[in-house]
């Protein structure tokens, strides 16, 4: 069978082996609270690729310490961090799977509990740190924020351009610019987050100012044969005040004309509370939106559980490729499952497993009467 969720795609000098990628999941398990990924890092990413993902994206990854969702995050602001991710680089490598890493700074959401050690901001007596915003505007429940100055700003835009370049120096082969889900530059983005009058405000331009200006950063540190993704939250789910599909539009061509390659799409995450239509692929029509209105490649996730699915999306030309997330982690093998499911003959099957392949398994047959 000829498959369009098995067919290679091609972004400058990368091409990943398939369409069925792993979306950017954090784990919170740095113990140390170093920023340093460790051997939970190496097999929770190692197991995707074994199992045959094209491209494997790590978590939400710190440019700046006070970048990090949590004191367990990981982080790429220091050399030994990207010594360690390294490691992990090259077993992703190792089975065939393209590297990719999600550069990110968490703003007025930093500091704050994993879901398992305590609720909301983690106070300095405990680790925890003072947050940035563009405004002092604090998320609901969490500690307030200091406004960003223009040295904050400018070292923001420099830390995402040393954190592109020790990825890069790590051997990650995809950079993504987290600009989503209600952390710093989705805070920029919007008018319920940011409230500034200066340059980085007022109006969709200054709003767009500071993603624009590190997606340059990056782009300028990546040359012309590394991919550079972005990840766009596509609505607030609270239109017409808060940011909209419209926006995100208009902003995707500006962010191909910055440099971007694809715009990874999802929605939410900036205010708490807010109702959205969750469904099976319900974020899929924003990814399909953006690819068509705005001219820039575009992936869809949300609720992409099943492989006829994922291959009726890319087939259709709603997105160019699928990001999963839970369904990797209850099956880190999804893809040689799915192609089997397809009846697609792929070559990558780990030679350690293959005798566990679907081809090779016993059927059940009940006993004739």
């Amino acid at each position: 069978m000829t498959s369009a969720l098995f067919s290679p795609l091609a972004i400058r000098s990368v091409t990943t082996r398939n369409r069925l990628w792993v979306s950017p999941l954090c784990q919170y398990s740095c113990e140390d609270r170093d920023g340093t990924p460790n051997d939970w890092h190496l097999v929770h990413l190692g197991s995707f690729a074994r199992g045959g993902a094209g491209l494997v994206m790590s978590e939400a990854t710190a440019v700046l310490p006070e970048g990090r969702i949590s004191p367990w995050d990981t982080g790429i602001w220091n050399d030994a961090q990207r010594d360690a991710w390294a490691r992990i680089v090259d077993f992703i490598h190792g089975q065939g799977a393209v590297a990719a890493i999600q550069l990110a700074h968490a703003g007025r959401k930093a500091s704050t509990y994993r879901e398992w050690s305590g609720e909301g901001t983690v106070p300095a007596a405990e680790g925890g740190w003072d947050t940035v915003a563009p405004s002092a505007v604090a998320f609901d429940g969490y500690a307030a924020p200091t406004a960003l100055d223009e040295d904050g700003i400018a070292a923001v835009i420099d830390a995402f351009g040393e954190a592109a370049r020790r990825s890069l120096e790590a051997g990650f082969d995809v950079l993504e610019v987290h600009a989503a889900h209600g952390y710093l530059l989705h805070q920029f983005l919007s008018p319920l987050s940011n409230t500034r009058e200066d340059r980085w405000g007022a109006g969709l331009v200054g709003r767009a100012r500071l993603l624009l200006h590190v997606v340059r950063k990056v782009r300028a540190v990546a040359g012309d044969q590394v991919p550079v993704l972005v990840r766009v939250s596509a609505t607030d789910w609270l239109e017409p005040e808060g940011w909209t599909l419209d926006d995100t539009v208009t902003v995707s061509q500006w962010l191909r004309e910055a440099g971007a390659d694809l715009v990874d799409t999802s929605t939410g995450g900036l205010v708490p509370g807010v109702r959205i239509p969750t469904g099976l692929g319900y974020q899929v029509a924003h990814a399909s939106a953006i690819r068509e209105r705005s001219g820039i490649a575009a992936t869809a996730v949300g609720q992409i559980v099943e492989a006829r699915q994922a291959e009726s999306i890319i087939a259709s030309g709603q997105a160019d490729a699928v990001f999963v997330g839970r369904e990797f982690m209850r099956d880190p093998h999804l893809p040689l499952r799915a192609a089997h499911e397809l009846g697609v003959e792929i070559d990558y099957w780990p030679a350690q497993y293959r005798r566990a392949s679907f081809s090779a398994r016993p059927s059940i047959v009940a006993d004739e009467d």
